[in-house]
């Protein structure tokens, strides 16, 4: 009688433990870091571009400056702030990531509005691809900042719910991870251009 029940420990702890999160807590956190891993890429791919805008804008745009300057430095600022997958469970951290990087966004969005003034910028061949490699990892940028939001979602609601929320404290220590959330005011506006007076 004792045999039997000992042979089914090992099944009945496998079992009780796969229950637990033993899995799906550590999968649901890879999932977040690698949907961070893209939001850090498509970041750095549009800061990838900007050089190639400010050489383009310098050479028909050279009363602009200011506002050139303002997207160099946004992008020195924004690559400068750093967040790894230790950093996502610092809201802190989080914040100041989306703050350098919405300061980048508001800046490429003076100057877009400026150019637009310049019909000889607008027309060359380099601008026109720069503008829709710029657009295009924009949209990148938004796609990446939602599945990683869904992956935090994910992630958060398993290390809070049973039975995954026992395996989550007791082996892992699990704690939430910050969603990205935009800093920049009235970003959740369409930007108003005026080309009037």
């Amino acid at each position: 009688m004792r045999r039997p029940v000992l042979a089914l420990t090992p099944v009945v702890m496998a079992v009780a433990l796969s229950g637990c999160g033993m899995n799906s807590v550590p999968t649901a956190e890879e999932n977040v870091n690698a949907k961070w891993a893209d939001v850090q890429a498509a970041y750095q791919r549009r800061a990838n571009l900007i050089p190639n805008l400010e050489a383009t804008v310098k050479g028909a745009a050279a009363s602009e400056k200011a506002i050139l300057t303002d997207v160099v430095n946004a992008r020195a600022k924004a690559t400068s702030v750093q967040v790894n997958s230790a950093d996502l469970s610092d809201p802190a951290k989080m914040q100041q990531f989306a703050q350098a990087q919405g300061q980048l966004s508001g800046s490429l969005s003076r100057l877009l509005a400026n150019v637009e003034a310049y019909p000889n910028l607008k027309s060359q061949d380099n601008f026109q691809t720069l503008m829709s490699q710029l657009e295009a990892t924009e949209n990148r940028i938004n796609i990446a900042i939602g599945d990683y939001n869904k992956a935090v979602q994910a992630y958060n609601t398993r290390i809070r719910t049973f039975p995954d929320a026992i395996g989550a404290k007791v082996f892992y220590g699990a704690k939430p991870k910050a969603p990205y959330q935009a800093t920049t005011p009235g970003a959740e506006n369409a930007p108003k251009v005026n080309f009037g007076a």
